[in-house]
Order: structure tokens, then C-alpha cells, then sequence
């Protein structure tokens, strides 16, 4: 059991980028993190080739690179890291996605200020003051701010972002089975947004930085922006059935992974 930071890498089809998302932590000050959790989400490229590679380079913290049994998709795979923190004892999960849209670095200095140990969640937002955008379209930037507009309007706060590649959180986010319901898809951010608001926990924004270089975006743009205000209408008609409803296309009991190698800094990768 550890009481130490956990940082979770969700991946699908990020062989391109994992080795950079990885190679980032080469200027993480030494201890910060007790270990990374890589999750391919059942990848269709070389991924988990990638990651193998890359993770071996990595110095410091505990590297785990798994694989879902199924494809889970992006919630699916935050039960199963999420589950697996609960279980490990983590007090924090840090959340990087795989596809190098966002940096480490902006997380650090309020992890090194002990701003997540004030709060039970510190939220990346890509659309406040001082944050950074790199291959953003200003259409997309629009809409974006109407949805958080949106959203505030539903929880009667700020909201800056409705689910960025990088936030913490602690155990107090994701003990039990309160997310258990939530979406598998992309939606699970927003849901996981409302809860937080729902359940007056103790949240901070902070600015970061996200790029769009070589990513393949896997969201069906209307589709999802109808079922994401579908979400927002939801909670404001009522927040308990919102968030108490199973909004799962298939429900599972549990969302499990296979370990597929580790590696420990100063030893050779043990592959399983």
C-alpha cells in the first residue's frame, strides 16, 4: 500500500505520441510520483510497442503498461485505472492522456505547492486565463466557451473546460462505485464534471498548455455536441437522476486489465 501520486495514461492508437508523453517525465523532479500506470485501451497500431520501448527510459517513478480486456473507451478505461488507484491505496490520481496533447509540466508546480492536498480535485482547463493553445481552430475555441457556458449555467459556477487530457484528483473523486454508471465514451468527463459540482467537493482550475499536431481526434464532432448538451439539460432538470441513472451502453460489473510488462528505475523491464 502507498499513499503516493499515481499518474494515469490512458491510450488508444497513440503509437506517434506515447514515447513523447513518457519522455516528458525525464524533468519531473525526482519522487513526485510513485508510479505510472500506462492503459491501451485494446489499440489497433503498435502502442504498446511504443510504450514498451519508451517506459524502459523512464527514471524515477514505477512504470506499469497494461491492456484492457475489452475496449473499454475513455471512461472505461478511467473505472479501470480509478478502481485499480482505490485498491492500491494511491492517495491521488494525476491524469495525462497518451496522445501528447498536454504536459506534465503544468501540473507540477501545484503539486510541488501541496495545492492538490487543499482540494479533492485541480482541473486542467484549456480555455482560462494565461492557458495555451497550439493547432486550436478558433471555431472550435467558440464552441467550447459556449459549452462551458453552458455547463455553468447547469451548475451555477464556473466552468472552464469540460474535460481536458490533464487533471488530479483525489480518492475522495473516485472511491466506491459513484462513477460506476457514468458513460464508457467520451462523455464520462462530463458526467465525472457535474458529479463534482453535485457533490460540493473542493475544486481548482488551473491553465495548461494543449497541442494538436499529429493526433487523430476520435470524436464524432455533432453527435457529440448534442449528447453533451443533452447532459447539461439533464442536470439542470434534475441532478439526482442524472447522475444516478446508468448511462452505459453495456453495463459490466468490473473493468479489468492484463499487466503486460513493468519497470522499476536502475532494473531491466520485466515483461509478463
Amino acid at each position: 500500500m502507498t499513499a503516493g501520486i499515481l499518474v494515469f495514461v490512458p491510450c488508444y492508437n497513440c503509437e506517434p505520441q506515447i514515447g513523447r508523453v513518457l519522455a516528458q517525465f525525464r524533468d519531473v523532479p525526482t519522487g513526485l510520483f510513485e508510479e505510472l500506470l500506462i492503459v491501451d485501451n485494446r489499440s489497433q497500431d503498435h502502442t504498446v510497442d511504443a510504450a514498451r520501448a519508451a517506459m524502459q527510459q523512464v527514471v524515477g517513478p514505477r512504470v506499469v503498461l497494461v491492456r484492457n480486456e475489452e475496449n473499454y473507451g475513455l471512461g472505461g478505461s478511467h473505472k479501470a485505472a480509478f478502481a485499480y488507484a482505490e485498491r492500491e491505496g494511491f492517495s491521488h490520481v494525476v491524469v495525462l492522456h497518451g496522445d501528447d496533447q498536454g504536459s506534465i509540466a503544468d501540473a507540477v508546480p501545484l503539486l510541488l505547492a501541496g495545492d492538490h492536498l487543499r482540494t479533492d480535485a485541480c482541473l486542467g482547463a484549456r480555455f482560462m486565463a494565461r492557458s495555451r493553445l497550439i493547432g486550436y481552430s478558433f471555431f472550435r475555441r467558440v464552441g467550447n466557451h459556449v459549452f462551458n457556458a453552458l455547463f455553468g449555467v447547469a451548475v451555477a459556477g464556473r466552468v472552464h473546460d469540460l474535460g481536458s487530457g490533464l487533471n488530479v484528483f483525489s480518492r475522495a473523486v473516485y472511491a466506491g462505485d459513484v462513477l460506476q454508471g457514468f458513460p464508457d465514451d467520451l462523455r464520462f468527463n462530463v458526467y465525472l464534471l457535474l458529479s463534482l459540482y453535485s457533490r460540493r467537493l473542493r475544486l481548482r482550475w488551473f491553465p495548461i498548455s494543449w497541442r494538436e499536431l499529429d493526433q487523430i481526434s476520435n470524436v464524432k464532432m455533432v453527435s457529440q455536441a448534442l449528447r453533451t448538451m443533452r447532459a447539461a439539460v439533464e442536470y439542470r432538470l434534475s441532478p439526482r437522476k442524472a447522475l444516478t441513472k446508468d448511462h452505459r451502453a453495456r453495463k459490466r460489473d468490473h473493468y479489468r486489465f492484463e499487466v503486460l510488462a513493468t519497470h522499476d528505475a536502475g532494473s531491466r523491464a520485466e515483461v509478463r
